[in-house]
């Protein structure tokens, strides 16, 4: 059997050594690969499928793209407004799905148990509607998007405000906006996390920190004895998601977990 991740640029991506490493470690005979397919190519893509093919990871510009395909669309990749999984039977389309929102609220339950009741996200873009909406499947009654453009986090604010628990959601400033709640979530450049940002974040129990590399961001040194969820660990769970989707297995998250540590280990070795 086959899988693939696809997107522009994708050489970079962590997904095959965590999916073949899955593979690995449940005893399935199958491929994972990365295709470079641009913005207009995913149609053709999966035209030329055979039957050999079971699911397919999607990264950037290609999310919203999978929404055009049809009544397979499952209602929660609508609702974070792009789709990062296909899922296919015999090469043909069952369904386009988001794992990462359900990703993002795994992760924060591995490492932090207590009540979410609102929670701040910094930035604007399709990366602040998947985690708004993943605090609002915790528990979340407000989430506040501080974004350096409003214009630019409508969209993300849009997408959590119309979350089944019908939070209410508030839009403010990067550099002035309050940050509270249980959880602060960061999808901002590490070059945009200043010193009076962190301060302004010292007081939130929970950091997430959406980047993986580089690392440590100066979010996550803030963090201190806080809880730290990293982008790995956001990685790691929406891959097993995808792992159990394609496959009908339950994905073996730690040993996904080790093979994303190593690769960036080599990674950071290298530079």
């Amino acid at each position: 059997m086959r899988c693939a991740v696809l997107g522009d640029p994708i050489a970079h991506s962590l997904s095959p050594a965590l999916h073949r490493a899955g593979y690995a470690a449940a005893g399935l005979d199958w491929t994972y690969d990365a295709v470079r397919v641009g913005d207009d190519g995913l149609a053709d893509f999966l035209a030329g499928l055979g039957e050999e093919w079971r699911g397919l990871s999607l990264t950037m510009p290609l999310k919203r793209r999978a929404l055009a395909l049809g009544s397979g669309v499952t209602d929660r990749a609508r609702l974070a407004g792009g789709a990062n999984t296909i899922v296919l039977d015999g090469g043909r389309v069952v369904r386009a799905d988001n794992t990462d929102y359900p990703g993002a609220a795994a992760a924060v339950r591995e490492w932090y148990a207590g009540p979410v009741s609102a929670g701040t996200v910094l930035g604007g873009g399709a990366t602040a509607a998947s985690t708004g909406l993943a605090l609002c499947d915790l528990g979340a009654r407000r989430v506040r998007v501080l974004a350096r453009s409003a214009d630019r986090a409508a969209a993300a604010a849009a997408a959590i405000a119309a979350h089944p628990s019908q939070p209410q959601v508030e839009v403010a400033g990067l550099d002035a906006g309050p940050v509270d709640g249980e959880v602060v979530v960061s999808t901002i450049p590490a070059a945009a996390q200043d010193e009076q940002l962190l301060a302004r974040c010292s007081d939130v129990p929970v950091v997430f920190e959406v980047i993986y590399d580089p690392w440590p961001t100066p979010l996550a040194l803030a963090a201190g004895d806080r809880v730290l969820v990293s982008g790995l660990d956001l990685l790691v769970h929406q891959a097993v998601l995808q792992f159990e989707l394609f496959t009908g297995v339950p994905g073996p998250l730690e040993a996904m977990r080790a093979a994303g540590e190593q690769v960036l280990a080599e990674r950071h070795a290298g530079r």
